[in-house]
């Protein structure tokens, strides 16, 4: 019995690896400037484009602050490793500046979409680089002409591809060059065709989350186009899609503390918390910043809901 089921108050755990301890051990290598742990992470079998796309990218949000893969990469200008993990750099780079007000203007977006393609030669197999350049796609100021094209070299690798879809997703979201119609529209296509026990099942919940903060930011809470944003029929039946379609046919994934927060989160918006105790015992005390800080204190709701819908467990009283 995991021990925060005896202590209500425990607060739960953010650990953007997921478990996955290689990853987390090769990413504090590149953030001490050394790229021999993140090569010899990538040079083994990952277990799939699931695994390889979470550590390909928390290891370029790791190394997008120096230099150490633009090194990696120049010491071993032919390993596919290197190159794709500085095309994903390239990007979260272009992200951060972004972020913090910087031109992010054509020449520059080029440049870093030069790093991606350039990825996709030396690596033909791997569906990351045209990831990379999905998510770049998002930055230019009327999107990009290539982004269905640069969808299907994706589909071509891997019709399935988790990273991929949530990429498509945010691209066709209102918050970028779509709208919340269009976003959710992909989103019931991605689960409807996803095989089951596949994590897509849970895009709507995401496409659903994705708007709710871009309409807060426009227009606030108490906006009354949001009266009934979470727990409207279409998003119980969506949640209940996932629970039949995904968690009844479950195959762990390397991405699935990401997804299951989205579930409990959107079960317990949606008044369902007496589905969610089995999503949160799954979760082990797991938790992500998205969704629960966009609809408050992303701890506090998260220990809150936790506790309702898990009920405590208490170490049995001893026997005379």
């Amino acid at each position: 019995m995991s021990a925060w089921l005896r202590r209500g108050d425990t607060a739960p755990v953010y650990d953007p690896a997921f478990g996955d301890r290689a990853l987390a051990e090769a990413r504090q290598d590149l953030l001490l400037g050394r790229w021999e742990g993140a090569r010899d992470l990538l040079a083994r079998d990952p277990g799939g484009w699931d695994r390889r796309a979470h550590r390909i990218r928390l290891l370029a949000d790791a190394a997008a602050g120096r230099q150490t893969a633009d090194v990696w990469q120049a010491s071993d200008p032919g390993n596919p490793d290197a190159a794709v993990l500085r095309a994903e750099t390239e990007v979260m780079r272009m992200f951060a500046a972004a972020r913090t007000g910087q031109s992010c203007d054509v020449e520059r977006l080029e440049r870093a979409a030069g790093f991606c393609r350039r990825a996709s030669e030396i690596a033909p197999a791997d569906p990351y680089p045209w990831v990379s350049l999905l998510a770049l796609g998002r930055l230019y100021p009327d999107g990009h002409a290539q982004m269905n094209e640069w969808w299907q070299e994706i589909l071509r690798r891997d019709p399935c591809h988790r990273e991929g879809h949530h990429q498509a997703l945010r691209y066709l979201s209102a918050r970028w060059h779509g709208s919340y119609g269009t976003a959710l529209n992909f989103a019931w296509d991605a689960a409807s065709y996803a095989p089951q026990g596949s994590p897509l099942a849970i895009l709507p919940q995401v496409a659903r989350a994705e708007q709710y903060r871009h309409r807060v930011a426009a227009e606030g809470r108490a906006s009354i186009r949001l009266t009934r944003h979470w727990n409207d029929d279409g998003a119980c039946r969506d949640l209940r899609d996932a629970l039949d379609r995904w968690i009844a046919h479950r195959v762990p994934a390397a991405q699935d503390v990401a997804d299951l927060n989205h579930l409990a989160h959107g079960l317990v918006q949606a008044g369902m918390g007496d589905q969610a105790g089995p999503i949160f015992r799954l979760l082990d005390n797991r938790a992500t910043e998205v969704p629960w800080s966009y609809t408050g204190h992303r701890e506090q709701l998260y220990i809150r809901w936790r506790n309702r819908t898990l009920p405590h467990q208490h170490p049995p009283m001893p026997t005379a």
